[in-house]
């Protein structure tokens, strides 16, 4: 994210295995995002606010992928399943530190 706008989660670091990546993923998840949007050129106070609303819904679960029932859990897994992958075409290696 730039200090102005975000530059959208498939042009984000690795196709948005970042903070903010997250954050969408989890909007998606819960039915607060469509998956089709990718937050283009949101400003820092609409990630924000989506944060808010994704962490209200996380708080349902006790923050755990495992309090999720089942169709969640298997929506997660496949939003994750599918943003690895990409991540993985793009290069990306879980192992490594992001500051290296």
């Amino acid at each position: 994210m730039t200090s102005q706008t975000y530059v959208g989660i498939d042009d984000d670091e690795y196709g948005g295995m970042t903070y903010i990546g997250g954050i969408i993923k989890d909007a998606w998840l819960f039915g607060i995002l469509p998956e089709d949007q990718k937050c283009v050129g949101w400003a820092h106070g609409q990630i924000a606010a989506i944060n808010a609303q994704v962490q209200a819904e996380w708080d349902k679960y006790g923050c755990m992928v495992s309090n999720l029932p089942e169709d969640l859990m298997a929506r997660h897994k496949e939003i994750n399943d599918r943003a690895i992958a990409r991540a993985r075409e793009l290069g990306w290696d879980p192992n490594l530190d992001p500051n290296d």
